[in-house]
């Protein structure tokens, strides 16, 4: 109502002109769930630069990567984070010690000038896991080669477990010993110590038996299993992966650690990636303001990555995206706490690394550029070579291969969602109408409680229209204009007497989101000359 006057004079007032421009939402924001060298407790922390996250989670640890896939996060253009440990070498958040580690030998190579070849560690803490015994022997049956071997597991008073024509070389029909029995024994997982200028047949693990004996005390000690529960966490405590329900900037979900020992041992792994990836992407689906960024499993090759896509974890999900192989980094744990023969190089889940360039992206190009074709800063090597025909296999399936190029680097070389709809197949698409989303969701709060009528729906219409134009000449939209790249309606078809009697306002918009051009096709022919 206008104000009242009582006496002559000159007044001034503030009319409110009614625009109310709609603002973008940060898009490059990253969660990352895994375990820490100590912590201040097990909620979310916000994480801006790589010292402040060692100044309140440490450094690097081993059978951990996500001190590895934070630093890769910065390294890669990322800006902001939330970190949650689940678990630290400090002890838990109840001041209780970590449980011990598991026990763990090496069987030694051959020839030992060239180093040691295999390194065993038995899956179960304990008096369990002690005095497992290893024996090497020779391949039996039809077509043993030269450089396979048997490996028997056996149990005191316990089982036994038999792996026959295992080899150390990779590729396809090979039965190579990291992929046949990480995937199959209940009690050791066992890691190839590669050095290049062996054969394979140079490294194959001497004969006899060998017992595995109670590692050695670290310094920095994680309990030897953490359970699935851990991680998936819970909303009113605000731990794990449904704690982060309440922290409405995160835009990305990493779980690094989810591909630790430490959360595989056991014998159910490829169980307890389905678990919690599952869990993952049910958060970000049910948030619909986040994207999760998956790890395939280690040491699969192509047949088995698409076997284990397709059978195993059969995702079908617009809110995230699967990438392969593993990417090696500089090791930065300290040589004295190192596992697993490790040396200079390290093969870390690329999940850091990859929501770095996620941010990078946003910030250089935009949210609607595909995070593809993009140098991954930090990575050394890959942990398998991809080549052109077998990313032909995985490319359908929605595994973005991450490749060497000579003079390129290593890029990441695939940006699908694991969604089987053609509308939501590119990573850029969805999480363009996550930003849209957000912000017209953010910016309209103001709407709630105004009276229902039409300069509400022509303000709402106005506002949102405003935003849209600038998310078109950013070139996010496909469209010569603003009518061919976007449509809002609110206005008496959106809104009739029914939907305003139940007090709702109801505004369609339509967007032509830009898809990116993923197979760059050059027709030549031959031009006939003219007499």
């Amino acid at each position: 109502m206008p104000a009242e006057y009582y006496s002559p004079g000159v007044y001034i007032e503030e009319v409110d002109s009614g625009a109310r421009p709609v603002q973008g939402v940060g898009t490059a924001v990253a969660a990352f769930i895994g375990f820490t060298e100590k912590a201040p407790d097990n909620r979310p922390h916000l994480v801006t630069n790589w010292g402040q996250f060692t100044s309140l989670f440490g450094g690097f640890l081993p059978d951990s990567y996500l001190a590895y896939a934070v630093r890769g996060f910065f390294d890669n253009g990322g800006r902001q984070c939330y970190v949650v440990s689940i678990a630290s070498a400090a002890g838990d958040s109840d001041g209780k010690p970590p449980a011990a580690i598991a026990a763990a030998a090496a069987l030694p190579a051959r020839l030992p000038a060239l180093g040691t070849s295999l390194h065993v560690e038995a899956l179960t803490a304990g008096a369990a896991g002690e005095g497992i015994q290893i024996e090497i022997s020779p391949p039996t049956g039809d077509g043993a080669a030269e450089d396979q071997f048997k490996l028997i597991v056996r149990q005191p008073g316990g089982k036994e477990e038999v792996f026959d024509q295992l080899s150390f070389a990779r590729g396809r029909g090979v039965r190579n010993v990291e992929q046949v029995v990480n995937r199959e024994s209940t009690l050791i997982r066992v890691r190839v110590l590669v050095a290049e200028s062996e054969t394979a047949v140079d490294r194959l693990p001497q004969a006899g038996l060998h017992t595995l004996q109670p590692a050695q005390p670290q310094a920095a000690n994680l309990p030897a299993r953490v359970e699935v529960g851990d991680i998936q966490g819970n909303a009113e405590a605000r731990v794990g992966v449904l704690g982060l329900e309440a922290i409405d900037d995160i835009t990305m979900l990493c779980v690094p650690d989810l591909m630790s020992p430490r959360v595989l041992g056991g014998g159910d792994g490829l169980t307890r990636i389905k678990t919690i990836q599952t869990a993952m992407l049910n958060h970000c689906e049910s948030m619909k303001d986040r994207f999760a960024i998956l790890d395939a499993p280690r040491g699969m090759g192509v047949q088995d990555i698409k076997e284990w896509r397709t059978s195993g974890a059969g995702y079908d999900s617009m809110y995230g995206a699967l990438y392969y192989p593993w990417i090696k980094v500089a090791n930065m744990t300290p040589k004295a706490q190192r596992t697993n023969g490790e040396g200079d190089l390290i093969t870390i889940p690329p999940c850091g690394h990859m929501a770095g360039v996620y941010a990078r992206v946003d910030s250089e190009r935009g949210v609607h550029k595909a995070p593809a074709n993009e140098i991954i800063r930090g990575a050394v090597d890959l942990d398998l070579q991809v080549t052109r025909n077998e990313q032909d296999l995985l490319n359908p399936i929605a595994v973005n291969c991450i490749r060497a190029f000579p003079g390129m680097g290593i890029r990441i070389w695939g940006g699908r969602t694991l969604s089987s709809d053609p509308a939501w197949r590119y990573i850029n698409v969805r999480r363009l109408f996550n930003f849209v989303e957000e912000s017209i969701d953010h910016s309209l709060q103001w709407v709630v409680f105004e009276p229902n009528d039409e300069d509400l729906w022509a303000r709402v219409a106005r506002d949102i229209t405003a935003f849209l134009d600038r998310v078109w000449r950013s070139g996010a939209l496909f469209g010569a204009t603003p009518d061919e790249a976007f449509f809002v309606k609110c206005d008496r078809e959106t809104n009739p007497p029914n939907v305003r009697d139940a007090g709702q306002l109801i505004c369609e918009i339509g967007m032509a989101p830009v898809k990116p051009a993923e197979f760059v096709i050059f027709r030549f022919s031959q031009k006939a000359l003219e007499s």
